[in-house]
């Protein structure tokens, strides 16, 4: 998905049981409905040994994610399964490793929005997706959540918040519903349409004007 040269939205997600996975492929249908294209990337496992735990590629499923995927992305989604209320340790190792993002401005003015499961329904995926926006915010990129003129954040009974796309595994179960499924997709249209409309009229990194 969106390989070479073309403009991508990057779709950087872990996942332990699968779950997070399916959020990021439907995430990823809704991008490209958008007309952008999407590129899925993973971040791999990390224990208190982290650099003798990292395979060079992972087994199957999306690539590792790289320093330059998230640097010349046209926009982010990023998601992880929920961690005591926070983002899952693979993620914040990999987030920790932009320093020289953050001092290129690499990442300033593009738009970003955020993606989470838990097993339980109050597992805290408010807090996780919002401890998630907070590096972001920290680059420069412009946060995006669902609007509640999408029907299915009223109608949900699982997954789904404005603060971004969730889903609710309800003690293992990694299929998503159906509202959940439709948030994802809109969420992943949203970001590839502001993605989009910025490349027209880019948002400046400066720190502003003369006084």
């Amino acid at each position: 998905m969106g390989e070479g040269s073309t403009a991508y939205i990057l779709v950087l997600y872990y996942s332990r049981t699968g779950a997070t996975a399916r959020m990021a492929a439907e995430l990823a249908r809704g991008v490209e409905s958008s007309g952008m294209s999407a590129r899925l990337r993973t971040v791999p496992s990390v224990s208190p040994d982290t650099q003798a735990s990292l395979a060079p590629v992972p087994s199957e499923g999306a690539p590792y994610c790289t320093i330059d995927d998230l640097r010349h992305c046209a926009g982010l989604l990023m998601g992880s399964p929920t961690r005591f209320g926070n983002m899952a340790s693979p993620m914040r190792y990999f987030l920790d490793q932009t320093s020289d993002l953050w001092l290129e401005g690499s990442l300033t003015g593009k738009p970003a929005a955020v993606f989470t499961s838990s097993n339980s329904l109050h597992g805290g995926q408010e807090t996780t997706l919002i401890s998630m926006m907070l590096p972001l915010l920290h680059h420069g990129m412009l946060i995006a959540g669902i609007p509640y003129s999408e029907a299915g954040l009223t109608r949900t009974h699982t997954g789904g918040t404005p603060y971004g796309a969730s889903h609710w595994a309800r003690g293992g179960t990694s299929a998503l519903s159906d509202d959940e499924i439709t948030l994802c997709r809109a969420l992943g249209a949203r970001i590839g349409k502001l993605a989009g409309a910025l490349q027209q009229t880019p948002v400046s990194s400066g720190m502003g004007g003369s006084q």
